[in-house]
């Protein structure tokens, strides 16, 4: 009979260390909760400064371009226009500092005996480094190789063949290819080639005209990597101090803003007159 009260301060006893344990429990659940969420602040503040620093991007190598009608020597010009005028027509452009192209045509006539035609171009286009876009040097190397892919893919073009160039530049390609029109077959070569954010394109054709044989694709392949290098050479000097005579800079500092050039269109005036060669006489 006396059994159940025996048992009653032992359950008594059970019951109070219930609570003590439950709010023990629940003590350190809070102190955990606190304390995670303290490291959470503490570790979001020291990488909010970092994940605000906005990375730099290099800056352009080259901030000037030559005029380009003055980017090669009058020798030269003589050599491979030779009937043309040394001034040579200049390309429009609305941002020089960034874009600018120049061409030169020849005729020797010869009368009855036919003529020989050359056409010879050089194009330039400067690149800034953008913030979102990436450095200058970067976007030119993309420039560089649609420029070459376009060569390449001339409408026409026979016997073609592309090959590397060294010594010219960062990089650079000739493309050489025949493309026959019913005056006569033009010996074409294109020479593009990349001077860290510049790229320069060198465009020489030529033919023989009324009945007059085609030039040697050897010697019109020479001719067209020696202005090449000469264009290259032309971009370097500007950007040196006190650079003058060919290949001088026309001035213009780096653009605050990617130009109409960097987004990849080419500079204007720069289209081969190949498949309109000039009348000859009879």
């Amino acid at each position: 009979m006396h059994r159940p009260a025996q048992r009653l301060p032992r359950i008594l006893v059970s019951a109070a260390v219930v609570p003590v344990m439950l709010v023990a429990a629940g003590c350190s659940s809070d102190s955990g909760s606190e304390s995670g969420k303290a490291a959470k602040k503490d570790s979001s503040a020291k990488a909010s400064p970092s994940a605000s620093k906005a990375a730099v991007v290099k800056e352009a190598a080259y901030a000037k371009l030559p005029e380009p009608c003055k980017a090669f020597s009058s020798k030269t010009l003589g050599e491979l226009v030779p009937k043309a005028s040394k001034s040579g027509k200049e390309g429009r452009s609305d941002d020089t500092a960034t874009r600018g192209s120049c061409s030169w045509d020849s005729l020797e006539d010869k009368g009855v005996k036919g003529s020989q035609f050359r056409w010879l171009s050089v194009s330039l286009l400067r690149f800034e480094s953008d913030q979102t876009r990436g450095t200058g040097e970067k976007l030119a190397s993309t420039y560089y190789a649609d420029q070459v892919q376009d060569a390449r893919s001339e409408t026409g073009a026979t016997n073609a063949k592309s090959e590397p160039v060294s010594g010219t530049g960062s990089e650079a390609t000739q493309v050489s290819y025949d493309l026959k029109k019913k005056e006569g077959t033009f010996k074409q070569q294109v020479v593009v080639a990349r001077a860290e954010n510049v790229v320069v394109s060198v465009d020489y054709n030529g033919a023989g005209l009324a009945g007059d044989k085609a030039p040697s694709a050897e010697d019109m392949s020479k001719a067209a990597l020696k202005a090449a290098k000469e264009a290259v050479e032309a971009v370097v000097t500007a950007n040196q101090a006190g650079g003058s005579g060919a290949g001088a800079g026309s001035g213009g500092g780096a653009s605050p803003s990617p130009s109409k050039s960097a987004s990849g269109s080419p500079a204007k005036g720069t289209k081969s007159p190949a498949t309109k060669p000039p009348a000859t006489k009879n």
